[in-house]
């Protein structure tokens, strides 16, 4: 699936790809990564992470857009596939100069409304005041799969499609470095594993410069 989002993104933003070093290729918690980094011109930065463990058991997928030319969200999505079940979450932060309504995300959301929902802990995090109530989490099984392809596909259409105001690049990197930083110090499931793992100055650079490109 990330290698069409990459492509429908590619349709209208051409893609340049970035040298993203040490970060190519490396192990963390019994886990295989790989990332990738791309310029998206006239959009923005562009990350991707895969991950597999578990002997072949294990399999995750990410890409972030975050983007500097067009005042949109972040948008992260994360793709788990474990033990015959399929958990799909996209979501939305507000990194956004001037604030918007999402009309064309909305109605994707309601479209998909019947896909089973992933359960979610009943606590508070550092981010809820920037997720976007379009954000989308839902876990179903291999029969669900199919349907999951097709929202995400929608989704990000309708995000792209989204009206946005051309804006300035540097301006927009301070927006997103607000949730790197914040991911750096308050923590996140991958945040904490990469932090235990790699150190906490190999993190930050591998947030700061290949995820979500704020340096």
């Amino acid at each position: 699936m990330i290698e069409k989002i990459l492509s429908m993104l590619s349709q209208t933003y051409p893609l340049e790809k970035k040298d993203v070093g040490e970060f190519e290729s490396f192990k963390a918690k019994g886990m295989k990564f790989a990332c990738q980094a791309y310029e998206a011109k006239g959009f923005g930065h562009v990350s991707v992470m895969t991950a597999l463990g578990f002997f072949g058991l294990m399999k995750m997928d990410t890409f972030i857009l975050c983007p500097e030319n067009k005042d949109l969200p972040l948008l992260s999505y994360d793709r788990i596939f474990a033990a015959g079940s399929d958990t799909f979450i996209v979501e939305l932060y507000d990194t956004t100069i001037e604030k918007k309504e999402y009309v064309l995300i909305d109605k994707v959301v309601e479209k998909y409304s019947s896909l089973p929902d992933r359960v979610l802990p009943d606590e508070e995090n550092w981010y809820d005041d920037i997720r976007l109530a379009q954000s989308v989490s839902k876990k179903g099984k291999k029969k669900q799969t199919a349907a999951f392809n097709e929202l995400l596909i929608d989704y990000v259409s309708a995000y792209l499609a989204t009206d946005a105001n051309v804006c300035e690049k540097d301006e927009k990197i301070v927006q997103t470095s607000k949730y790197a930083e914040g991911l750096l110090s308050n923590g996140g499931i991958a945040t904490d594993v990469f932090k235990k793992e790699l150190g906490e100055e190999k993190t930050a650079k591998l947030l700061r410069t290949v995820l979500f490109g704020t340096k």
